[in-house]
């Protein structure tokens, strides 16, 4: 499902497959992910875990500096996780009871339409 997103450019040219930014929890924080993005030219917002901190300090100038980090930014993906919870709360969603994927999307679409009309 997600080689089928397109987000269409201003102007001309093919539409974007691609995210600018990947907004993630400290689950995500691992060095392999880290490095992944950076070699798809994608910008992560990731928070550090302190115990990543403390392993970066204990081994000096060998562990490398801090990977940079927007707090405002990261703001942005409390928005996403509460949509997230909201559908989560439609069985059916939360459970995937539909075998096609068509139908699993119709009622992600009425889920979606009943939540933002309930606004």
């Amino acid at each position: 499902m997600t080689a089928r997103i397109r987000v269409p450019r201003r102007g001309t040219g093919r539409p974007r497959t691609r995210p600018f930014v990947v907004l993630a929890d400290r689950a995500y924080s691992s060095r392999a992910i880290r490095s992944h993005l950076r070699r798809r030219g994608i910008r992560a917002v990731i928070p550090q875990p302190s115990d990543q901190i403390g392993h970066r300090l204990r081994r000096g100038h060998r562990g490398g500096r801090p990977p940079g980090f927007d707090r405002e930014v990261y703001k942005q993906r409390n928005t996403v996780e509460r949509c997230i919870n909201r559908l989560k709360q439609w069985r059916g969603l939360a459970t995937r009871t539909d075998k096609l994927a068509i139908a699993y999307q119709a009622a992600l679409h009425l889920a979606g339409i009943l939540i933002w009309t309930r606004r």
